[in-house]
Order: structure tokens, then sequence, then C-alpha cells
């Protein structure tokens, strides 16, 4: 019996200690499980903190490459600034054109942009140069050197029949020569002026041809050209004509890259937006001073006649044109030595109508080049 007592005895000792071996494992389990836990979120943290550092790094480094990359290229695609002649004909040897600046050259014109003058290649070609120098600080500057020359090279790339075509042009220092192909017959203003004191006759159908080409000029630059190029400084001076009266537009483009010349609202083929600091100049600002154009070709008065000193005239050749056409009076603005047969006659007051569209206050009044096209060679067959 006591045997039995102690044999239950032991095994209750021996139960009680399995479970307390139970419990102290499983208490050393869960502590372990609690352990792995912090051991595995310490770990993901700094995973995760490992991969978002490196990516911010991988961006930087790569945003760093990029500007290194582009500021190499644009460094390589920088163009030179050429001091001696820049040639675009075939025709123009530089070593020709160099000489030939150096030798004494016969004045042929001049106006607020520079001089023309004309030479003799020793090929025999003859050119006209027009000689500048712009007063400003900023061409002492290479940025303002480089733009000047990117855009002359777009200007002598441009190629139309009433176009006068940039041949060549040469940097000295401060002073350009650009070389154009030389017409003999002058400019728009210079015939208009022997029309005036009777040594030439310019007949209407002479008259319209001239302002067909100017307007087909400007219907290239603004609709064919890509960027567009506006004129800035549309004037007689600057229309040149070749023994048939075909006109070729000359400084296209210069007002815009000499700050010296680009002072529209100075000229009195300026449109008024000219005289407003605010205003963009566009291509409607072009076909303004084509009006005033197309009103000299039809009036024979220049914008600065005393004529137009007068208040009875609205004291420009514009308004005294809008007034004669409200007043259907529009026949005695016509230059009279061309007033003869009735057709032409019919042909002029609409091109009277046309020219006082075009000297509209509004640029969006006035029609387009491209538009005015249309218009005027309705008037006549070409």
């Amino acid at each position: 019996m006591g045997t039995c007592c102690n044999s239950s005895t032991v095994l209750k000792l021996c139960f009680l200690w399995l479970q307390l071996i139970c419990v102290q494992c499983h208490g050393r389990i869960l502590k372990d499980d609690t352990s792995s836990s912090d051991q595995f979120k310490n770990r993901f943290q700094r995973i995760f903190l490992s991969i978002l550092f490196g990516m911010f790094t991988g961006l930087i480094c790569a945003l760093v490459f990029a500007w290194l990359v582009r500021s190499f290229v644009r460094y390589i695609n920088k163009a030179p600034i050429l001091k001696g002649p820049v040639v675009f004909s075939p025709k123009i040897p530089s070593k020709t054109l160099q000489s030939a600046l150096a030798n004494d050259t016969q004045l042929i014109g001049s106006s607020s942009s520079g001089k023309y003058y004309r030479t003799v290649l020793d090929n025999g070609l003859t050119v006209a140069v027009k000689r500048m120098e712009p007063d400003s600080p900023q061409l002492h500057t290479k940025s303002f050197k480089r733009r000047i020359q990117h855009e002359l090279e777009l200007i002598a790339s441009l190629r139309h029949r009433n176009l006068m075509s940039l041949r060549a042009y040469v940097r000295e220092s401060n002073t350009f020569f650009l070389v154009y192909d030389y017409v003999n017959t002058g400019s728009l203003e210079d015939v208009m002026n022997k029309v005036r004191e009777n040594q030439l006759q310019l007949t209407w159908e002479v008259r319209l041809r001239i302002a067909v080409g100017i307007v087909k000029a400007l219907q290239y630059l603004h609709f064919s050209c890509n960027p567009t190029v506006l004129h800035r400084n549309l004037k007689p001076t600057n229309v040149m004509l070749d023994a048939e009266f075909e006109p070729r537009l000359a400084d296209c483009g210069l007002a815009k890259i000499i700050p010296t010349l680009n002072l529209p609202a100075a000229s009195n083929y300026g449109p008024p937006e000219s005289f407003q600091s605010c205003s963009r100049y566009t291509d409607k600002s072009d076909v303004f001073s084509f009006g005033v154009i197309l009103g000299v070709l039809l009036t024979g008065k220049y914008p600065t006649d005393p004529f137009f000193g007068d208040t009875s005239t609205g004291g420009s050749l514009a308004r005294w044109l809008q007034r004669l056409q409200e007043a259907g009076d529009a026949r005695e603005a016509l230059d009279k030595s061309i007033l003869g047969e009735e057709v032409e006659e019919d042909e002029m007051l609409m091109a009277v109508k046309i020219a006082v569209v075009c000297l509209s206050d509004m640029p969006a009044d006035r029609p387009s080049s491209d538009e005015l096209v249309s218009m005027l060679t309705q008037l006549n067959s070409f």
C-alpha cells in the first residue's frame, strides 16, 4: 500500500515536472517568436530604406548625367562666330569678295539701315553690297553676334523671284557687309521720283505688276516659310526693280536682328500698332505697309508730302484715301498721269478699295497677304 502511494506520488511529481518543462518551453518559444518578429520588422525597414535611398540616388545621378549630356550637345552644336566671308553663292569666291570690299566702290543709295554700294568682282560679277554699322552695346557680346549670324543664314535660305537673295555676308569688327544681286533700275522710290519729275512714264499695268510682285513676296514670307518671316521695314526704298520692273524686296527680316533698325513707328509706312510698345508686330503689320505702298502707286504721292500737312486731308495718306473712299470721290486720289481708259480706271478704283482695307486701324480688319494675291490678280491677268 505504501509502495503504491509512493509510486503514485512519483508519477504526480513527474507529471508536474513535465508540465513545468512544457510551460517553460512554450514561454521560450513565444519569446523566440516575438524576437523573430521584431527582427523581421527591423530587417524589412532596413531593406525598404535601402531601396528608397538607392532610387533617390539613382534619380539624382540620372538628372545630373542628362544635364551634362545636354550641355555638351549644346556646346558642340554652337555655330562658330565667323569673321571672314560667309558665301552662299558659288558665283562668289571668298578671296574675290574680300578683295572687292577693300577697293573703292560706287555708292548707289543709302537709308537709315545702311548704305548700298555697287562693286564688280574679279570674275566680272556685279553685286550690291550693303554696309551696316549698327550702334548697340549688344554687338560686343558673343551671343548677340551668334544670333545675327544665325538669322542671316536663315535669310540667305529664302528663295523667291520677288526677293533680293542674300549671296554672302562679311563681319569685320562691328560692321556687317551684306552682298546681294545688283539691280540696275534702282528702288521703287527712285523710279517714283523720276515719275514725279516727268522723267519717266509708269503705266497702271506696270504699277499693278509691281504691287502684285510685292504681295507675292509677302505671301511667300508669311505662308511658305517655316518659321514665318516678317519683313518689318517695308517701304519704297526696300523695293528694288529689275529691268522689267519686276519688284524684289530687300532687307527682309533685318529689323528683327539689328536693334537700331527695329523702329517701324519712326517710318511713315509703319502701322498704327507700331506706336504701341505693348503691341506685337504681325504679318498684318506688313500688310499695312503694303497698303501705303499701293497708295503711293495709285496716287503718285508720298506719305511725307506737304500735301498731307493740311487738316482737310486727315494728316496722312491713309486718312486721305479713307475719306475720299467714304465720300465716293476715290477718283480724285488717282495719279492724273495714269488716267486713261475706262477699264483701267475701274481697276484703279477697285485697287483704292483694297488699299483702304489694308490701311485699317485694326489688324484683324486687314486682309492677309494670301488673300491680297487673289484680290489683286483678279484686277488683271498675270
